[in-house]
């Protein structure tokens, strides 16, 4: 008879206390035990990760839940191993082909030629677009991708000069504005392609680029966080490719860099990412709102902001100074907490700005979708270095909603902005190019949902994100193949078949959503009860060829209000009203109907070109209550991604609805 050792992993709060883990008669800090964990110098792109469960212990019907403290290292599946397929996976295909593989490279690698700029940032179009191609690569091995990136390489070191300076800012001109924030994209660039090459060249110039860097910022040098623009933030952001670098070649000046860059930060001159982050100030608030916006004085800018923290936590796992984790969490939560909106982003003019309590306003220029995938590559290294599902939880929101919403139905471009209402177009070209920022950067959200879709530590598998799949994960030296079964999330229901080459006792831990108040899960048949959402629950047990999983998440509709204005969510998918549906007034205020707070959705007969997901639910319309007005009507929503996806005027679309006042139902004065 089969056993199953289901867990419940509720992870190591590593902000607010220290955990303490008994090992016979000794107790040790959490701190301290995780450096003993992380004791290896070289954790090159957060391939080496930490991930400490702690469970519940009880039995229910054929299977055992254990109450364990099991640290373990968790490290990423090769990502050739991994297909997803289905709507999400076609998406993340049509990015690739159509919008990656058609760049006109040379074009990107032309101010490199030419080194006269003074103020604009030409140089990090090539580094955006070559990580989401080598990122691509990993995942598909297209070898006509790995000419282009071959030959995108080659080209760009033909620009590089004798003291190693890769850029397009005129000599003068260098360390001002964005020179060396474009200097760090091609420096990534190279030491990603060297990572699916070998390329010991690559890395060379890579390392040259740092060196250059090194002779003309620090100590008895220009201060960096006098560079550029944001207090320093964009130049300062070079830490992670510099913490890449000393893992990769062990040469201590990169060390020693990345933590002079660190010592700057919190000078009366730096914008001070780790005293204001573990102090609780808001994102929004950590500094007065400045004269000149795109400028030196702000210190909200979100994409530069969180750009930093990539790199701070990257010199965590190379030095353990858990005030820089701490720093992190800290500031994801407050991030989380008052930025990140309905869709999964935030942002507007490119800045925090208490993006949840001004959601529902009409906002200019919000949601760059340059901040969408940077939180989603922000949260994907937090869960690998916590284990922490609400991280998972955060990403597969902005996939579906902010990032969906950002492409265009034929993946030909990707927008600038994804406002939750209004008419969707394509962002302005900048810096005198066919080409803007977000349109080089969006695929890397799409080219991430494969290495984030399954996990694994020494003895576990992690499966994050619930589509049609197939992976094969090497554990122990035996082959794992899983095979996802499932349209989610336009239904709830997902089949899992465990494969295993020799059968074998591992887990299989198994991402419960946040939102999922109602689960089902059954293993082989047997029906697992009690399954609370937020965590991973685990299923240990001897697996062999056929084993199934069948989990069932809750995918009612709920009503969400805020400010007099309600909207409606699905499982993670935000809903929309569009014009295409042709049904009224998109703008219209109504009431959406709702009982204990969950709206009655119904599959919609009508669902135009290029939606993905349409369903009715029920509005009372306008502000008349008599004869047939009275009565609600079922109206059509889609998927918020698919929102506006045509990018024409005849396509206007809203999440948040007005809601019609109704004065017999407000609050009066008590007497």
């Amino acid at each position: 008879m089969d056993k199953h050792l289901l867990n419940e992993h509720p992870l190591a709060d590593c902000q607010s206390r220290i955990i303490r883990l008994s090992i016979g008669a000794i107790q040790f800090p959490f701190s301290a035990f995780q450096s003993i964990l992380i004791n290896a110098k070289f954790l090159p792109l957060l391939s080496i990760l930490i991930f400490l469960p702690f469970f519940n212990s009880f039995s229910q019907n054929n299977s055992v839940i254990n109450d364990k403290n099991q640290p373990g290292v968790l490290i990423p599946v090769k990502i050739s191993d991994i297909k997803l397929d289905g709507f999400p996976g076609a998406k993340i295909d049509l990015c690739i082909n159509e919008r990656i593989k058609k760049q006109d490279v040379e074009h990107l690698i032309e101010p490199f030629r030419n080194k006269t700029e003074t103020r604009f940032w030409q140089s990090e179009f090539w580094g955006k677009w070559i990580l989401s191609a080598i990122a691509a690569y990993k995942y598909n091995n297209d070898p006509e991708l790995l000419i282009i990136i071959k030959n995108a390489v080659r080209d760009l070191l033909e620009t590089q000069l004798p003291n190693g300076y890769i850029g397009n800012y005129a000599p003068e001109n260098q360390l001002t504005q964005w020179d060396i924030w474009g200097r760090k994209y091609s420096m990534l660039g190279l030491i990603l392609y060297f990572e699916i090459s070998d390329d010991k060249n690559a890395l060379r110039s890579a390392q040259r680029v740092a060196d250059h860097l090194l002779s003309q910022i620090g100590p008895g040098k220009t201060n960096i966080v006098k560079t550029g623009n944001y207090r320093g933030m964009a130049s300062s952001s070079v830490l992670e490719p510099m913490v890449y670098l000393y893992n990769y070649s062990g040469e201590k000046r990169y060390l020693d860099f990345a933590n002079y860059i660190v010592e700057q930060w919190g000078t009366e001159e730096g914008p001070k990412l780790i005293s204001k982050a573990v102090e609780g100030e808001w994102v929004s608030e950590r500094f007065p709102s400045p004269n000149v916006w795109w400028g030196w004085e702000n210190g909200q800018k979100a994409y530069e902001m969180m750009s930093c923290y990539e790199g701070l936590l990257q010199l965590y796992l190379v030095n353990k100074n858990h005030k820089y984790l701490k720093a992190v969490i800290d500031v994801v939560d407050n991030i989380i907490d008052t930025e990140i909106n309905i869709a999964g982003s935030g942002s507007a003019f490119e800045c925090w700005y208490k993006g949840i309590e001004n959601q529902t306003r009409p906002t200019y220029h919000t949601m760059e979708t340059c901040v969408t995938i940077t939180w989603m590559k922000l949260c994907y290294s937090l869960l690998q270095v916590t284990g922490d599902s609400k991280y998972a939880d955060q990403i597969e929101k902005t996939f579906y909603n902010a990032l969906m919403a950002s492409m265009k139905f034929d993946a030909g471009e990707i927008a600038k902005y994804s406002p939750l209402e209004g008419m969707r177009h394509a962002g302005e070209e900048q810096c005198g190019m066919h080409i803007n920022c977000c349109n080089a950067n969006g695929p890397r959200g799409f080219t991430l949902m494969p290495a984030f879709s399954f996990m694994k530590s020494e003895n576990s598998v992690f499966v994050n994100f619930y589509c049609e799949s197939e992976a094969k994960i090497n554990i122990n030296k035996n082959e794992i193949f899983i095979q996802q079964k499932t349209s989610y999330p336009e239904s709830g229901k997902i089949e899992l078949t465990i494969n295993p080459k020799i059968e074998s006792d591992f887990e299989v831990l198994l991402r419960i959503p946040i939102w999922s108040e109602n689960t089902g899960l059954k293993v082989n048949g047997e029906v697992i009860k009690n399954i609370k959402p937020g965590k991973y629950i685990s299923v240990q047990r001897t697996w062999k060829t056929g084993d199934k999983i069948e989990l069932t998440l809750d995918l009612r509709g709920k009503l969400v209000q805020q400010n007099n204005y309600q909207a409606i969510v699905r499982g993670p998918i935000v809903l929309a009203r569009d014009t295409r549906f042709g049904d009224g007034f998109v703008d219209e205020t109504a009431e959406i109907k709702a009982e204990n707070g969950f709206v009655n959705l119904s599959p919609a007969d009508n669902k135009p070109e290029n939606i993905w997901m349409s369903f009715t639910a029920p509005l009372v319309l306008g502000t008349d209550l008599e004869g047939e007005f009275r009565n609600p009507k079922r109206i059509n929503f889609c998927d918020f991604g698919s929102a506006g996806n045509t990018w024409e005027q005849t396509s206007r679309y809203r999440v948040w609805i007005p809601q019609t006042l109704n004065a017999m139902k407000i609050n009066y004065k008590k007497y």
